[in-house]
């Protein structure tokens, strides 16, 4: 089964009928832009907290624990930034879940969901957000280039997720600075951290790299940071943890 065109085609249904539901007026946003890619510039790997309810492949991770306590966690172990899954069907997310972390933390915060239309980059701006996913895979090569070019002029961050080197040459002819390289063959939902590997080299210097899935451990860390790459963003390690602020502390406290 190709799980990406399954969920991006349930969401073009979803958007096209809030679209008619609830047209959207001017996004101003909630509140001045956190600086999302600064703060994944910053010195060391910087991490991205990932909150996340469900995944099609490993089912309810957690609903023990309020997205409020999640994200406090998350800030006072020493995230970067968040990542708020708001995909319904397939990962329990909603934007409610974004206005809430909004509302909790001061860090600055991705939507992290299947964008495929517009109107999502506006109700992205207007909940709160600092920046969206777009993901190379689940858009064609116009669509990937309005889309990209709306969200900087609604000033939010572009994360360009690529899973290969053709979609790599694909993100960077739109002018993305922001590459978040995915593990997770989104299709069969398999996972190989040496994708990220294999796949930074062909990074121009300069291009913002976020390595995502596959990772919880300090030393993957310790590598990705050796190798270059600038963030890591890890949900699932972190959401299951039995002490969700020492997991994080753990994976960004400096070396001695």
């Amino acid at each position: 089964m190709n799980h990406l065109k399954r969920i991006v085609e349930g969401t073009r249904a979803e958007v096209a009928r809030r679209r008619r539901e609830a047209p959207l007026g001017a996004s101003a946003g909630a509140g001045p832009r956190r600086d999302f890619v600064q703060a994944l510039r910053r010195p060391g790997l910087s991490l991205i907290a990932e909150h996340k309810r469900s995944s099609p492949s490993a089912g309810v991770i957690r609903d023990d624990l309020t997205l409020e306590q999640v994200v406090d966690a998350y800030e006072r172990g020493g995230a970067a930034a968040l990542s708020v899954l708001t995909e319904g069907p397939s990962f329990g997310g909603s934007l409610e879940d974004l206005r809430v972390a909004r509302a909790a933390s001061s860090l600055p915060i991705l939507r992290k969901d299947f964008i495929v239309d517009s109107y999502q980059l506006h109700e992205a701006a207007a909940a709160g957000a600092d920046a969206i996913l777009l993901i190379v895979a689940a858009l064609e090569a116009d669509e990937l280039a309005r889309l990209h070019r709306l969200a900087g002029e609604l000033g939010l961050a572009r994360l360009v997720e690529v899973h290969d080197g053709l979609e790599l040459e694909r993100a960077l002819d739109v002018g993305a600075q922001l590459v978040g390289i995915n593990n997770r063959d989104l299709t069969t939902l398999e996972v190989d951290t040496r994708r990220t590997f294999e796949l930074l080299g062909r990074v121009p210097e300069g291009v913002t790299v976020v390595a995502e899935s596959g990772y919880g451990e300090r030393d993957q860390l310790e590598e990705l940071q050796a190798a270059g790459v600038d963030a890591v963003l890890i949900g699932e390690a972190l959401m299951r943890s039995a002490d969700v602020e020492a997991a994080v502390r753990a994976l960004t406290a400096p070396t001695m």
